[in-house]
């Protein structure tokens, strides 16, 4: 099946809800669309790799450039940095993605493909392309808003780097995007939170409060604004699922989650996560989940 990469209007995101009331709303009211944690942790942060000495070959992209004004608004003075998973590069790069880098609690693949549609639609590009929209939604409201990679690197970031990148930004909040790869019939979106990890260089004491109350507003709006679904599949309905494995998490010092859109494997989920009004709608949940967060 074909995917629509057209780009609709941008909008502003509109006034949110108390928190906690939505997302108690949200969560229990809806049925139906997919979504779960990336199988394998691409989704962390590392330095360029490999034989970079630990040092970032690539900076990452912020928006706008230094002399753009951002607009005023309601995010003004905020930092968010926006996490594509993988990079539609990878595949060219087995060797290097496969290199194993430090999470803090033991060690894990630079980054990896990610998964597809089975007509071949990638992650890679999904998460670019939402992470586009997201940025620009968050931009209207006035944050300055990073992405981790923009396609700008022959490969990765590696995890390590990922996670870095957000701390070294001092960001406010951080958001990997990310689309699943199970079994036909397994459906709905996941919000995946970093658990109490302290080991080497990990200790996310810190951050786990913070990241759970941002992954709720995520969930709670990614259910009103797309009419998807917890996932059927994990989390136990809840569409929050907590994590200790993954170093884009464990490596973390601000609050951070990994967001899986949908199932990519599950025909009902590829046509949501192939159509580009979508993929603006998912763009703007997170956009108002992550306000939400920061405005709390």
């Amino acid at each position: 099946m074909p995917y629509d990469d057209s780009v609709p209007p941008t909008r502003r995101a509109r006034p949110l809800l108390l928190a906690a009331a939505l997302a108690a709303l949200c969560l229990t009211t809806v049925a139906g669309c997919g979504g779960s944690p990336d199988p394998a942790d691409g989704t962390g942060a590392a330095s360029p790799r490999p034989g970079a000495g630990g040092s970032s070959s690539a900076t990452p992209t912020a928006s706008p450039s230094p002399t753009e004004p951002l607009p005023q608004g309601p995010l003004t003075g905020r930092t968010v940095v926006i996490d594509p998973g993988h990079n539609p590069r990878n595949r060219e790069h087995t060797k290097e993605i496969n290199e194993k880098v430090d999470i803090g609690t033991g060690r894990k693949e630079c980054d990896t493909t990610g998964t597809s549609t089975d007509a071949g639609y990638p992650e890679a590009r999904f998460t670019l392309d939402v992470s586009h929209r997201l940025r620009e939604l968050l931009r209207a409201q006035g944050a300055r808003v990073l992405l981790t990679h923009d396609e700008d690197r022959p490969f990765g970031p590696c995890i390590d780097e990922r996670a870095r990148i957000g701390n070294e930004a001092k960001a406010d909040a951080v958001v990997s995007v990310h689309a699943d790869g199970s079994t036909v019939g397994n459906r709905g979106f996941h919000v995946i939170l970093p658990a109490a990890v302290k080991g080497g260089g990990a200790d996310t004491s810190k951050i786990v409060k913070s990241s759970a109350d941002l992954g709720a507003r995520i969930a709670g709006h990614f259910v009103r604004t797309t009419g998807s679904a917890p996932s059927n599949y994990i989390g136990g309905g809840t569409g929050l699922d907590t994590r200790n494995d993954l170093g884009g998490l464990n490596l973390s010092t601000v609050p951070k989650v990994f967001v899986e859109c949908g199932n990519m494997r599950d025909p009902k989920d590829a046509a949501l996560l192939t159509s580009a009004s979508w993929r603006q709608k998912a763009a703007q949940g997170m956009a108002d989940g992550i306000a939400d967060h920061l405005k709390g």
